[in-house]
């Protein structure tokens, strides 16, 4: 409880025995004869005034800056009327529950809280930055990419990098939601905002701090509340327009009765009172949103990041979910599993394959780079070469250096490749000891008139042809993400109906990822303006209520992200441009999360219009029976602090969703 909440509590608790000290002095009549008379008036207004002077002070600083209607006015014009006819107690006891109301509501709001806010402790306050051998704590805003840091058993990794030395656990709990540690070692991405286990670490840094994972979930989950759904904007514009409807009533409700049946002021004047205190939107006002917060926090628990209610609330709608193959519904991690000639020897043909896609960073080039590596031996792959940050080789040994030294040529050198030119959704063409030699897949084949033989094997096919004829093509296989068939068949549960996978390999191979997953419709060999189109066939297909979702990772899916009703990226191993473009991001890649969040909007949903409903029902009804003087201020208090408290209990329901 915070130190605001303390002191709340301790006026209402100071409050409560005052009024109870002086209805009990008033009811025993300790002074005879002086009961129910206005004397007893100053006696009430102590405890009145402990517990309800912020409200009056809010509410007359609000109509000095022109916003009069708020339920702050609403509570000092009717409790200024309770006392005006003589309902001392009504008045002090309205106030009172009104608090009691908001301390609860505070509390509540607290709660919610602790999901996301836990989000925002993984903010590291130091780096380690060893130079020359010397540690030095810098803040992480000072460390530049290529720096090494240390992280020692404890620490939380402060930025983005690759592990140059040592071995560990790492918790990345506060990220992703995984409760086992992922163990790290030489050559392993680690990412900041997690925490080391019990080894030390030595990391080349890849990211500044302001573009590093941490920097990126801090901005995210800062402004996940600015972005608000429908039905919270409704609210808004409800109440705008409600509360001064509502008072205007009040006062008609106070004055003409009387005026036409001749009866008295008093009755009518408390009966316009219980009708303020009924007519306050504060169940409204206080658990639509803390439903749409609730829901938020639920879903970070499971290491979900949902950038808004609206989004939030949109997902709730979802009937079609399409997916990007790669990196998504597979692991990305490809491996050659055929090499198939046409003429000469394999070895031949994967070295030309290799040399051609030693400038790309795509992983199916990577793979065909580390077949060859495994092949022709270590000591002689891509001699003279080194690796930029992106992965693309970078020419800094000529055939001729080499000569010079009196070393053998390396078996890929500089010289030899030239040209590169990257087809988007073809391949590659480059020149390759001065012949002329196209790779990548049948589209580019086709499009060159050169005769191929179709390969049917399930996987990526890479064709290979050398002077304008067809060499061969080199087999290359992925494998399926742990948990992808279970994570479409949860979806299939929650209502989703349809599953679509995009992707712009083989049709043999979409199908066959297709068949283990269990996705309803396959759109293969699309390049990435044909993703987009086909986004926009399937949208055009669907209802008006209808809404489309796309799971994506890579930079080619930002379009896409961005143009599906809802984005859902990958946000440990997916792309920036990915992570930006996307409304929910997945902190650990873990497809399976996907049919809880639409679980989690779901809920979220039926319980803020559960609120709704009952909220204006139990108002009107009461506010019917005030005006036929059937309900009293005693009514009024449970029309509005005790549907209060209970739309705040069902909303808080939301935090409960499990995965």
């Amino acid at each position: 409880m915070t130190k605001k909440q303390k002191k709340m509590r301790m006026r209402i608790l100071v409050s409560f025995a005052l009024f109870a000290a002086v209805i009990i002095c008033e009811h025993m009549e300790l002074i005879p004869g002086l009961k129910g008379t206005w004397i007893w008036m100053p006696a009430y207004l102590i405890p009145y005034l402990v517990v309800g002077y912020d409200i009056i002070w809010k509410a007359l600083r609000n109509i000095r800056n022109g916003q009069v209607f708020d339920e702050n006015f609403l509570m000092m014009i009717a409790t200024f009327g309770a006392f005006g006819v003589r309902e001392y107690s009504e008045a002090v006891a309205v106030m009172l529950f009104y608090q009691v109301g908001e301390l609860f509501q505070s509390y509540a709001v607290g709660k919610s809280r602790e999901s996301i806010s836990a989000m925002m402790d993984i903010c590291p306050e130091y780096a380690n930055l060893e130079v020359d051998g010397v540690l030095t704590q810098t803040d992480p805003d000072d460390v530049e990419v290529g720096s090494i840091i240390v992280i020692r058993p404890g620490e939380r990794i402060p930025l983005d990098g690759i592990v140059t030395e040592g071995e560990s656990f790492i918790d990345t709990a506060a990220l992703t939601g995984e409760s086992v540690p992922r163990k790290a070692g030489i050559g392993d991405t680690v990412i900041s905002g997690c925490v080391n286990g019990s080894g030390t670490l030595k990391v080349k840094t890849t990211k500044e701090f302001e573009d590093s994972t941490v920097a990126k979930i801090l901005e995210l989950v800062e402004n996940a509340g600015s972005r608000k759904a429908k039905v919270e904007h409704f609210i808004t514009r409800f109440a705008k327009y409600y509360t001064p409807v509502v008072t205007i009533c009040a006062a008609v409700l106070a004055v003409v009765p009387p005026l036409l049946t001749g009866d008295g002021f008093g009755p009518w004047i408390e009966t316009a009172c219980t009708f303020l205190v009924i007519s306050c939107p504060c169940a409204l006002v206080i658990s639509v949103p803390l439903g749409f917060f609730g829901g938020i926090g639920a879903a970070s628990r499971l290491g979900v990041l949902v950038k808004g209610s609206n989004y939030l609330e949109a997902v709730a709608g979802v009937t079609t979910i399409v997916f990007d193959k790669t990196g998504t519904l597979t692991k990305g991690e490809f491996k050659v599993a055929k090499i198939l000639p046409e003429h000469g020897s394999a070895d031949e043909l994967l070295e030309l394959a290799a040399l051609g896609e030693n400038y790309s960073n795509h992983p199916i080039a990577a793979s065909i780079r580390e077949a060859y590596e495994e092949r022709a031996g270590s000591s002689r792959v891509f001699a003279g070469q080194k690796r930029s940050e992106d992965g693309r080789g970078v020419e800094t040994e000529k055939a001729a250096g080499c000569a010079a030294q009196g070393k053998e040529a390396p078996a890929v050198c500089g010289s030899r490749v030239t040209a590169v030119k990257e087809l988007a959704g073809h391949g590659i063409s480059a020149q390759i000891d001065g012949r002329s030699v196209l790779l990548g897949n049948e589209k580019l084949m086709q499009e060159n008139g050169i005769a191929y033989r179709r390969e049917a094997s399930a996987g990526t096919v890479v064709y290979v042809a050398c002077e304008g004829a067809y060499a061969g093509c080199i087999v290359i296989s992925d494998t399926v993400k742990e948990g992808a068939k279970e994570a479409i068949a949860d979806m299939k549960r929650v209502g989703v109906k349809k599953c679509v996978m995009l992707t712009g390999d083989r049709l043999a191979a979409a199908e066959q990822i297709a068949e283990e997953t269990g996705i309803d419709e396959v759109f293969a060999e699309l390049l990435p303006g044909d993703k987009v189109a086909q986004v926009e066939k399937l949208l055009a297909a669907q209802g008006e209520k209808e809404r489309l979702a796309f799971v994506g990772d890579g930079i080619n899916d930002a379009p896409v992200l961005t143009r599906a009703d809802i984005g859902i990226a990958m946000g440990s191993m997916g792309s920036d441009a990915a992570i930006e473009a996307a409304d929910v991001v997945l902190m650990d890649d873990d497809v399976r999360k996907i049919a809880s969040v639409v679980r989690i909007s779901r809920k979220t949903i039926a319980i803020v219009r559960q609120n709704i409903v009952f909220a204006l029902g139990v108002k009107a009804l009461i506010l019917i029976l005030a005006a036929l003087h059937l309900t009293n201020m005693w009514g009024g208090v449970f029309a509005d602090v005790g549907v209060s408290v209970i739309a705040i209990l069902n909303s808080m329901r939301t935090l409960r969703t499990k995965q």
